[in-house]
């Protein structure tokens, strides 16, 4: 950005105005998303919803539990063993329906704070007084990253801290677990991913129902055309997203199947997913028209 001298109209030459810096760049990104009712709505039923899933189901399983007898009743002589099923308490806190809720939310939020300018024509302002579009997309990223990174971190560690409470007697978890601590900075970390991806999206299509119905597509539905193993070019597309990376970091996956997702791997689907959707956020606002 370049500084501009603005002459008045007596013809004297003013003091030349500073390019904006990126940090009053993220006050004012920070000041237009939560001057939106609905930033408030999206978050707080979003969080309450995750966690009331979470915390319902691990309610309902420890009822369950505390009615079973304490040892099983010994099969009759001669019938084959069945294998014992054992309980996964800390999967209650990390439900898949829950979580791909708060992947819609996430992304919705992501959507809003690109396109809700464009519908309002903010944009046009926003870009004659900062001219510098990376910039701009760089504080509204860098303000979305950080809120919806708080918000997954609460939320994750409400529902495992609740859920585990819940299931104390029944094979409950600490966060001190390593597996558990896992979970939980996966599933807060899931939240920034899809707010990016949601930021993108609403970019290229800068249409409300169209983003949310894009992020749809995109996170939930396109993962299930890829969940075959006949073939491994499609399983391997399958681990290549978000959902299937998060499915490994939380632990909630059935199975490790022939072409499993590590965990090194999921981080770096992770890594790849957000700086994807951060470049088309950038290249859209910039090359397209206001």
């Amino acid at each position: 950005m370049t500084a501009t001298t603005v002459r008045s109209p007596s013809g004297a030459t003013a003091v030349p105005h500073a390019p904006a810096r990126f940090r009053q760049l993220l006050t004012a990104e920070w000041i237009k998303l939560w001057s939106l009712r609905s930033t408030y709505w999206v978050l707080g039923a979003g969080a309450l919803t995750v966690i009331g899933i979470n915390v319902n189901s691990a309610w309902s399983n420890a009822d369950r539990l505390a009615r079973l007898p304490a040892e099983p009743p010994a099969p009759p002589p001669g019938t084959p063993e069945k294998p014992v099923l054992t309980f996964d308490a800390m999967h209650t806190a990390f439900l898949d329906p829950a979580w791909q809720i708060f992947m819609v939310v996430a992304c919705s939020v992501g959507a809003i704070a690109v396109f809700g300018e464009y519908t309002s024509g903010l944009i046009r302002t926003t870009l004659t007084a900062v001219p510098d579009r990376r910039a701009v997309v760089l504080a509204k990223a860098a303000v979305v990253t950080g809120v919806m990174t708080a918000l997954g971190a609460a939320v994750a560690c409400t529902a495992l801290l609740c859920t585990q409470y819940l299931l104390r007697d029944h094979g409950g978890v600490s966060l001190a677990d390593p597996d558990a601590l896992r979970a939980v900075a996966g599933s807060a970390l899931l939240a920034p991913l899809c707010a990016l991806v949601g930021m993108a999206i609403g970019a290229v299509v800068r249409h409300a129902a169209g983003a949310v119905v894009g992020s749809i597509l995109t996170l939930l539905l396109l993962p299930v055309l890829f969940q075959g193993e006949t073939y491994r070019w499609v399983a391997e597309i399958g681990n290549a997203m978000p959902l299937s990376a998060w499915e490994t970091l939380s632990g909630n996956h059935w199975g490790a199947g022939r072409y499993p997702v590590t965990v090194t791997e999921a981080w770096l689907v992770y890594a790849a997913w957000a700086a994807g959707a951060l470049l088309v956020a950038v290249e859209a606002v910039r090359r397209r028209d206001a």
